[in-house]
Order: C-alpha cells, then sequence, then structure tokens
C-alpha cells in the first residue's frame, strides 16, 4: 500500500476526487489547509485597510492506494489539478509495508 497526501487549490479538488473514484478508491481524508511557500501571499481588505495574507487555502486529501495503482493514480490526478501557474500543489507519496487498513 502507499498513502497518497495530494495538496491542490480548493477549486481543483472536486476533478482529484473524481479522477480518484475512476480508480475505485472510495475513501479518504479531507481537510482544509493553509499554504505558505514562493507565492507569497495576496493583499485583502477588511474594514476599509489592506493587509497582507501570507497563508493561501488549500485543500489536502489523503487516500491509501495499491502499489499497482499508484503510479497511475499520481499521474491522473497530476493532469487534472495543474493549472500551470504557481501554487497548483503537491502530491507527496509515502511507501510503507505498515500501512494496513483496520475497520472497525
Amino acid at each position: 500500500m502507499k498513502q497518497l497526501t495530494i495538496v491542490v487549490k480548493p477549486f481543483r479538488a472536486e476533478a482529484v476526487l473524481l479522477v480518484m473514484a475512476k480508480f475505485g478508491i472510495e475513501a479518504c481524508t479531507v481537510r482544509e489547509a493553509k499554504g505558505y511557500s514562493r507565492q507569497k501571499g495576496y493583499l485583502d481588505r477588511y474594514l476599509g485597510s489592506e493587509y497582507s495574507m501570507a497563508f493561501l487555502p488549500k485543500v489536502e486529501i489523503i487516500a491509501c492506494v495499491e502499489d499497482d495503482l499508484a503510479e497511475a493514480v499520481v499521474e491522473q490526478i497530476a493532469k487534472v489539478a495543474r493549472t500551470g501557474r504557481m501554487g497548483d500543489g503537491k502530491i507527496f507519496v509515502l511507501s510503507s509495508t505498515m500501512l494496513e487498513p483496520i475497520e472497525f
């Protein structure tokens, strides 16, 4: 098993989940996250004053996939999540023999 941690822009999260469903990945964890990197945030207005937002909204999706599916899933997720702009996201692949689901 491999654990995929996918961090994408919020408006691309649904497309990523649809790709995962096509591969039969039906269970995952989805969280709101904040990202900080080379984008350096953006300016926002609140009560008439401008201030800098250093953290940008992201969505983190965590799922476990079989070893033989992992590479194809990562390729398809990267294809649908990529917009060509800075800050599209990241995919982390954790490979371990310790990943064994225990249902309760």
